[in-house]
């Protein structure tokens, strides 16, 4: 499903907010959306894959987004050289999931 060097997520609250972060990091950076997860209680989560600097600058540019607007960031993380047994978890993300 992905082929990337890194995966980047951000977890924030509420739908408005992670597709502000979603935006801003796939505007800002080489990446792709992998999808997004909502989580528990209005947490979102919003992964995105792409090398190791894409990911950084992504993560970095959804978290100010969100912050930008008030909210908080609950996580963020930029994961380099990730296990391949994370395709289990990743593949729960997927947009592809998600489409008829």
């Amino acid at each position: 499903m992905y082929n990337s060097a890194a995966l980047g997520l951000i977890e924030t609250f509420g739908l408005v907010f992670v597709l502000e972060a979603a935006d801003a990091m796939c505007k800002s950076a080489d990446v792709e959306l992998i999808g997004y997860e909502n989580v528990a209680s209005g947490y979102i989560s919003v992964l995105v894959s792409g090398d190791v600097g894409a990911c950084k600058t992504a993560v970095e540019t959804g978290v100010k987004a969100v912050e930008d607007m008030g909210a908080e960031v609950y996580s963020s993380v930029v994961i380099a050289s990730p296990h391949p047994d994370l395709e289990k978890i990743i593949a729960r993300y997927s947009l592809e999931n998600l489409l008829p």
